[in-house]
């Protein structure tokens, strides 16, 4: 058996939001449990705000991609301020600054969207004219792409500030990943989670990932017991599908892998902003393949898409 690493203090660096936190409470809980020499002391949580956490009063869109909610994070970790960082997977760039990875995925929770609202049970029976609010540009082309009679707005903030919105009438209805809600006890708050068929959801969402330098191999041991080999071959296959499509937060992009049966399907979409109309594709495969099939079903949907596809309209 190999001699436990000698460490003094992990650090774990992380958003501020109540969702963050909570995040990182998990991976803490999760080390202390994988390592009984661990002591909740010697286990410190960091907070980092980030560009993507101050801009609140416009879209992101206007802003950058995915590195918005990182970046400061990453410079912290390369600094060695912290020793590992707590992302929620559906925000990390496909593209890491040099020296750095992620090393641990934990289990996926629900992956689906969950929908709130104080006046109907779904998408699908809202009235029609009704104000849906969101900020994700993934969510806002799938609805008006279902539901084009309905008014959109920008719904920017943390889950309990967006929930808060919702009950002061700035919208009749919005969507929160079902993981983040499950994950702050508020599960009771979904009105319905939302079928994969009728919305598929962000690439790696309901993933929580932890980044670390590349040469803490002490940090790296300590995470090895954490880490969910199913998970990751699932967010292979979506994560190389990003890449291949070049996918920021400024592209409507969906996609979601499951192991099935010993292999691993893949379903993926792209969408107009505008939400006028929809591609998608799947794949099949085994799970040594996942990243592969990523990149296959990528290169597919871009070649399709042709160079104006995702342009503001």
């Amino acid at each position: 058996m190999n001699p436990q690493p000698t460490i003094h203090a992990i650090r774990i660096g992380t958003r501020g939001s109540p969702l963050a936190l909570a995040q990182a409470e998990e991976v803490k809980s999760r080390l202390l449990t994988a390592h009984p020499d661990l002591t909740a002391d010697a286990v410190v949580i960091v907070v980092i705000a980030t560009t993507g956490d101050r801009i609140q009063s416009k879209p992101l869109k206007e802003f950058g991609g995915k590195g918005l909610f990182t970046k400061e994070i990453e410079e912290a970790l390369l600094a060695g301020e912290i020793d590992l960082a707590v992302h929620s997977m559906k925000d990390v760039p496909t593209e890491l600054p040099s020296g750095l990875g992620i090393v641990c995925l934990l289990p996926r929770e629900d992956p689906r969207d969950g929908f709130l609202s104080p006046i109907a049970d779904s998408l699908a029976t809202l009235p029609r004219g009704a104000t849906v609010g969101s900020s994700s540009l993934r969510r806002v082309a799938q609805v008006r792409h279902a539901r084009p009679d309905l008014r959109v707005v920008d719904f920017r903030g943390n889950v309990n500030t967006r929930m808060r919105k919702l009950s002061e009438g700035v919208a009749q209805a919005t969507f929160l990943a079902c993981a983040g809600l499950n994950r702050l006890g508020l599960a009771e708050r979904i009105t319905a989670p939302v079928p994969v068929e009728v919305m598929l959801p962000a690439v790696a969402q309901a993933v929580i990932g932890i980044e670390i330098r590349l040469d803490d191999s002490v940090t790296a041991e300590y995470l090895a017991p954490l880490h969910h080999l199913e998970t990751a071959h699932c967010v292979a296959a979506e994560r190389a599908l990003l890449a291949a499509l070049d996918g920021s937060c400024r592209t409507p992009i969906a996609a979601l892998a499951e192991l099935q049966g010993g292999g691993l399907t893949l379903r993926a979409q792209i969408l107009r902003v505008d939400g006028s109309e929809v591609l998608g594709t799947s794949r099949q495969g085994p799970v040594g393949d996942a990243a592969a099939m990523g990149r296959d079903a990528g290169e597919e949907l871009l070649g399709r898409a042709g160079p104006d596809f995702f342009a503001d309209t």
